[in-house]
């Protein structure tokens, strides 16, 4: 395990993205307001400050720059210049985007949450290529962590204030299936956050609270645990050539901890799946 050195840690950091394109991963800083890119090549972290709470990034396939989710909103947004022009804005008031990922035909997948994570107003949405979205689930308190399957048939999602990490099938139009518990969490095994899947189609899941991310098994099984030196873990993601390298993000909001807020990089001993970008 190392810490990725660079001038400043995240409030709550999130939001993590592989860029294959740029060989370059970058992630975000909810509460700091700021999108950050790491450069594998050599080490170089950028960033980018913005004008609100940004929950994820997503590369566009077919154009310049990202989607993101900025407030409660989905922008189109680039950086160099920075730019932000609004595409849909389809949340209640009081909430704000939390994380999101792309799935293999080119699609996001967004969840939200109330500002203060109290109250179960957060929902999760599907924003299409053609830019419709579309509320497709409601009730999350956090709505956290997508992670899709390299088919693009089963998606796993989590509210991770009630510390339940669910399976949804997802059908040829992009519907949802009935929502299934996939994941009870026990107690000691923190609160489910961010998380990706990895080649043998196991769910790596940043455990916020237990200063870990853990590996469960296609069937919910919990695995194996790598240990981290910041409680507040928040999302992790495979990236490199090999798709072999596991970065993990955290933050330092209410705790006092050396190293919380820091980017990690980990060793998770197996490959993971390619990350996607929006086709629209």
């Amino acid at each position: 395990m190392r810490e990725i050195p660079r001038d400043r840690r995240d409030v709550l950091g999130e939001g993590l993205y592989w860029s294959a394109r740029e060989q370059a991963v970058y992630w975000t800083d909810i509460l700091g307001c700021r999108v950050n890119r790491l450069r594998l090549a050599d080490g170089r972290v950028d960033s980018w400050e913005m004008p609100g709470t940004i929950g994820w990034i997503v590369e566009r396939e077919d154009a310049s720059g990202f989607v993101a989710g900025l407030d409660r909103r989905m922008v189109a947004l680039t950086l160099n210049p920075l730019t932000i022009t609004p595409l849909a804005d389809p949340d209640r008031s009081g909430n704000r985007m939390n994380d999101a990922k792309a799935d293999p035909t080119g699609r996001i997948w967004a969840g939200t949450m109330a500002l203060d994570g109290a109250r179960p107003t957060g929902a999760f949405y599907r924003l299409d290529q053609k830019g419709t979205v579309t509320r497709v689930d409601d009730g999350y308190h956090i709505a956290d962590g997508p992670a899709i399957t390299p088919d693009g048939r089963t998606l796993f999602h989590t509210d991770s204030a009630l510390r339940t990490v669910y399976r949804f099938e997802i059908d040829a139009e992009g519907g949802l299936g009935p929502r299934e518990t996939f994941i009870d969490f026990e107690e000691g095994w923190g609160d489910p956050d961010g998380m990706t899947l990895d080649a043998d189609g196991g769910l790596w899941i940043a455990c916020w609270g237990a200063g870990c991310v853990t590996r469960f098994t296609p069937e919910g099984r919990r695995d194996r645990s790598i240990s981290l030196p910041a409680s507040q873990v928040t999302n992790c993601i495979f990236a490199g050539p090999e798709l072999d390298r596991m970065f993990v993000t955290s933050a330092s909001h209410g705790v006092d901890e050396p190293q919380a807020g820091a980017l990690f990089e980990v060793d998770p001993g197996c490959r993971g799946t390619p990350t996607h970008r929006y086709r629209g």
